[in-house]
């Protein structure tokens, strides 16, 4: 994933959503439901709070992100490993549910 997605610290990110027929609670809610469908695979957990999210680990490490461009960085530190969304090993893994 591209560093610079989380390296300004915008407020808003392009994740935030195009479509906004649906409450943000609703988005943000159906964006963490996507998400853990591969921060499972790593053991991590992603919950709406308020206007970002919570992040947290089967050890009870947890962090606050503000957006999804700040989500991968922050799931490696709790994951303690590289996540990658991309990896050829983890679409298996979800194509294979």
């Amino acid at each position: 994933m591209c560093g610079l997605c989380g390296a300004f610290g915008a407020p808003d990110h392009w994740s935030d959503g195009v479509v906004r027929s649906a409450p943000p609670q609703a988005q943000r809610r159906a964006r963490a439901e996507a998400a853990n469908r591969v921060l499972g695979l790593y053991g991590l957990r992603l919950a709406p709070w308020a206007d970002r999210y919570t992040l947290s680990g089967r050890t009870g490490r947890s962090a606050v992100v503000d957006h999804l461009g700040a989500l991968w960085p922050a799931a490696e530190r709790l994951a303690g490993r590289p996540c990658d969304p991309l990896d050829p090993a983890v679409i298996a893994a979800l194509e294979a549910r």
